[in-house]
């Protein structure tokens, strides 16, 4: 038998590809299946790093989705709004976003409505931190929740291009309908007084399964739409588990790595973008960590989204775009308010930061 890795590109060999080039040459992106044109409307969610993909895509001109643009109810704020397309904050866990679907469309109605904090105001359990203030009463989260999942089901519905960044394994889930939540009952507020609440460490099959019912789900209203999957390169900010934090986080984001893989593998339209070994590889040499070892520098950003901006934007405007309602995409002076607001915003909006406040 003939050697068969004889002819195979420089990026099949760690020393042609890794080793052998300075840090910011290196360049792990391949196998990309699409790009994105100036045509395409693009919705990202996901953990904190998902907030840089939008801010790149603003900068660069793109059609960055917007579906809740104002606020819409009498006890609701401008903020969070452009950070993500609808209201709904970090989306920490692959259960979170499938549930989130499931809300948006009446097929999940979790016990779990409004919790009270100990400042008397009330918030919503599945977006904890979207406004400072909070809500005066469980009548008005739930109003406001009304409107928020209209949104979401906007951004499902006209995104032509669907961005998710996966951050965490680790999350709290109600025991009586395991409802998932992005922050564990404790840090915001209490949760439900007759509340029954557990700790749970999804596997890659779970995932896997989760991530999988989520795509079928999303295709149902959107056939046609484009996939990118990434994994967050941020480390845990703790863990629960019994052992060290740098072990679960090993764990956490080579169980994420795994889950994109597999689902890269077994659905036509779903791509992999590799921020995660962008910024953890060892020829950065931790370069790209800020002095914490867990933020990513301006520096490390700025390299990962140069890669994305090469390889998945386009300026091709060739091809007709598809048909999108256009009460549901921005006008170009919102668009140019949420350009404002994102370049703005020096630190990313970050839920998960609340753990570590003691």
């Amino acid at each position: 038998m003939r050697n068969p890795y004889l002819g195979l590109p420089k990026r099949a060999f760690w020393r042609r590809s890794v080793a052998g080039l300075p840090a910011e040459e290196v360049d792990p992106v391949s196998d990309v299946p699409f790009t994105i044109g100036r045509t395409d409307t693009i919705a990202t969610a996901g953990s904190c790093f998902a907030q840089h993909i939008a801010k790149t895509l603003v900068k660069a001109g793109f059609h960055y989705l917007v579906t809740e643009r104002t606020p819409a109810t009498a006890h609701a704020t401008d903020e969070n709004i452009g950070v993500f397309p609808a209201r709904f904050g970090n989306v920490y866990s692959v259960r979170q976003l499938r549930q989130l679907f499931q809300r948006a469309y009446g097929l999940f109605e979790p016990v779990d409505d409004a919790w009270q904090r100990a400042d008397g105001r009330w918030i919503d359990p599945f977006r904890p931190r979207i406004q400072d203030a909070g809500f005066p009463s469980p009548e008005a989260v739930a109003e406001d929740r009304v409107v928020h999942l209209a949104a979401v089901r906007a951004m499902f519905e006209t995104c032509d291009v669907f961005v998710f960044t996966l951050g965490l394994t680790e999350t709290w889930i109600a025991r009586e309908d395991d409802a998932v939540f992005p922050l564990s009952p404790g840090v915001e507020a209490p949760g439900r007084p007759d509340g029954d609440y557990a700790f749970h460490n999804f596997s890659v099959l779970e995932m896997v399964a989760d991530l999988t019912a989520f795509l079928a789900d999303l295709r149902t209203v959107n056939p046609g739409v484009r996939v990118i999957l990434t994994v967050s390169p941020v480390p845990l900010i703790a863990t629960y588990e019994t052992r060290h934090v740098l072990q679960s986080t090993v764990y956490s984001k080579s169980a994420l790595r795994v889950v994109a893989e597999e689902i890269v593998r077994s659905h036509q339209g779903v791509a992999y973008f590799p921020s995660f070994e962008i910024i953890t590889g060892p020829h950065t040499r931790s370069r790209f960590f800020a002095e914490d070892l867990r933020e990513v520098t301006d520096e490390g950003v700025q390299h990962v989204m140069a890669l994305f901006r090469r390889h998945y934007l386009s300026d091709d405007t060739a091809a007709a775009p598809r048909p999108v309602r256009t009460e549901d995409v921005m006008s170009e002076g919102t668009r140019a308010a949420v350009a404002e607001r994102l370049r703005s915003v020096q630190a990313v909006v970050c839920d998960e930061e609340a753990l570590d406040r003691g």
